[in-house]
């Protein structure tokens, strides 16, 4: 009975534990080395994934970095520009309407930012009008009244005087300067990328026989760029000592040697 049962062998043993895992064949070390296989592709399949993702995000960044850097340019362009002059009046220039004479407008120009500023007129009719002074260099705070002249045309016959309608316009440009230096017009072709156009001023016509708050500030800006102008011309006062030249100063002591000589002669005179 027990060779019979040793025979049946396999048939007959009972099932046991595994103590393999069930899916190492015959040769285990083979099945081993094709799982760390499997782990090793797993793992690189992983990292270039990984990898992927990364260089994703950056170009994600990039590119929306880029698109904020766009989006801001063109939102400052859209922007209005600061203005480094106050002007006064900020938009017109106004003439009192003399139809065949040179008339005068005037207008205030303040420096409005903490460095300098250099201004400068422009016209579209230089040979009828111009500026004074054309152009300037203001501090910062600094402010002045320029004085504009222009010729009015006779109205045309089918025309009332004062709706004439002038075609002549006035350009304010800036450019910001640095250190003291004297004003000269080429700095505005020399620095181009760096000029801007303040204003563009309209002529607009008053009734000089018509008092208005429009003429009576003309008039008052008017006389205080001529008082201005007569304080600049005048020469600056010396605070130095006064030299004065020889024969014009009475010298106390020439005085008294003069008097004592006349004395001596009319004594000598005398004596003899």
């Amino acid at each position: 009975m027990a060779v019979e049962a040793e025979k049946s062998g396999s048939d007959g043993k009972p099932w046991s534990l595994c103590k393999m895992p069930f899916w190492q064949g015959r040769n285990g070390s083979s099945s081993s080395s094709s799982l760390t296989s499997m782990q090793n592709s797993h793992s690189n399949v992983h990292h270039h994934h990984h990898q992927n993702q990364s260089h994703h995000h950056q170009s994600v960044e990039r590119m929306s970095l880029h698109s904020s850097n766009t989006v801001s340019s063109v939102a400052k362009s859209f922007l209005p520009t600061r203005r480094r002059l106050r002007l006064d009046p900020p938009t017109k220039l106004f003439f009192p309407y003399e139809p065949g004479k040179q008339v005068r407008s005037a207008i205030g120009i303040k420096n409005s930012c903490k460095s300098l500023v250099a201004f400068k007129f422009q016209t579209t009719a230089p040979k009828s009008c111009y500026m004074r002074p054309p152009g300037g260099i203001l501090a910062p705070g600094e402010s002045i009244i320029a004085t504009v002249f222009k010729f009015v045309e006779p109205p045309e016959s089918n025309e009332k005087p004062l709706d004439q309608k002038s075609r002549v316009k006035f350009k304010i440009m800036s450019l910001k300067v640095k250190g003291e230096m004297d004003y000269v017009p080429e700095l505005f072709d020399e620095q181009k990328d760096q000029v801007a156009v303040e204003q563009i001023l309209r002529v607009v016509f008053l009734d000089p026989e018509r008092p208005s708050p429009a003429m009576e500030k003309l008039k008052r800006q008017l006389a205080e760029a001529e008082a201005a102008l007569e304080t600049r011309k005048k020469p600056p006062e010396d605070t130095g000592p006064r030299i004065v030249g020889e024969g014009l100063v009475i010298d106390e002591w020439k005085e008294r040697r003069e008097r004592y000589l006349a004395r001596q002669q009319v004594e000598g005179v005398d004596s003899v």
